[in-house]
């Protein structure tokens, strides 16, 4: 599904990413862990097209992708969720997922402003879609509610029933758990799972140990923009180098 091939990316000849090379088998959730300014997120931006990389190459699916810019790479089946929930506070629930169902959007522009039929059929089923995702999201019953009313935790299932709004074949997830509760991290957990089953490829970053030892198949590890370790995550648990890097983050810290 995804094959990165000694990616790097440098800011001012700062290098963020250093030869990152890894790949991912459709259907499978792969985790991307690391200390704070390992460069998760710099990856994630130069797989969605956000950066283009300095140097390598990125596929999906075994279409050469890099440096294609963002909306190309969500039309071509990528999406991703933000550190922060990024939602659209003075749209409802039901907007806000339906603004992902944009790059799925058939009727152009003089269908849309004659009203044709075409173009009132589409709409009528992205509406359907869109409360579809919201169903999954388990926010059916908020699909009226103005999004700066929803709490941090609905606001996080709102951006993700976006992304899955745009029907990916691969999903991002940046940090999905931050601000959740035991329980609520728990649910998120049963909704990644359902989201595989579904047919969608994940990669997701996230610090809350437990959960991406429980939810991956695989997990890659990032220190200083390299990738120190990969494996099944009972491998990354005992692995020396990546208990050195966390240490090493925890000293740095004190």
């Amino acid at each position: 599904m995804l094959s990165l091939t000694r990616v790097s990316k440098h800011f001012s000849g700062l290098a963020a990413l250093s030869e990152v090379s890894f790949t991912m088998r459709e259907g499978s959730i792969k985790g991307l862990i690391g200390p704070n300014g390992a460069g998760k997120t710099t990856l994630f931006n130069t797989i969605t097209g956000v950066y283009r990389p300095t140097s390598g190459s990125i596929a999906l699916s075994g279409r050469d992708i890099t440096g294609l810019n963002e909306e190309v790479i969500a039309c071509l089946g990528v999406s991703r969720t933000f550190q922060q929930a990024k939602v659209f506070y003075s749209l409802t629930a039901l907007e806000n997922v339906l603004v992902g169902r944009h790059y799925r959007s058939r009727s152009g522009f003089m269908a849309c402003g004659f009203g044709l039929h075409s173009s009132r059929r589409e709409e009528r089923e992205m509406r359907e879609k869109a409360m579809h995702y919201l169903a999954f999201m388990g926010l059916a019953k908020r699909w009226d509610r103005v999004a700066h009313e929803l709490p941090i935790g609905e606001q996080r299932w709102l951006e993700v029933a976006r992304a899955l709004a745009t029907e990916p074949r691969l999903l991002l997830l940046d940090e999905p758990t931050a601000g959740l509760n035991e329980r609520e991290t728990e649910d998120f957990k049963k909704i990644v799972f359902g989201i595989r089953d579904s047919g969608v490829t994940i990669l997701v970053i996230e610090h809350h140990m437990k959960f991406i030892m429980e939810v991956c198949d695989e997990i890659a590890v990032l220190n200083f923009g390299v990738k120190i370790a990969e494996g099944r995550p009972d491998e990354i648990q005992h692995s020396p180098e990546v208990i050195a890097a966390y240490l090493g983050a925890e000293e740095d810290d004190d």
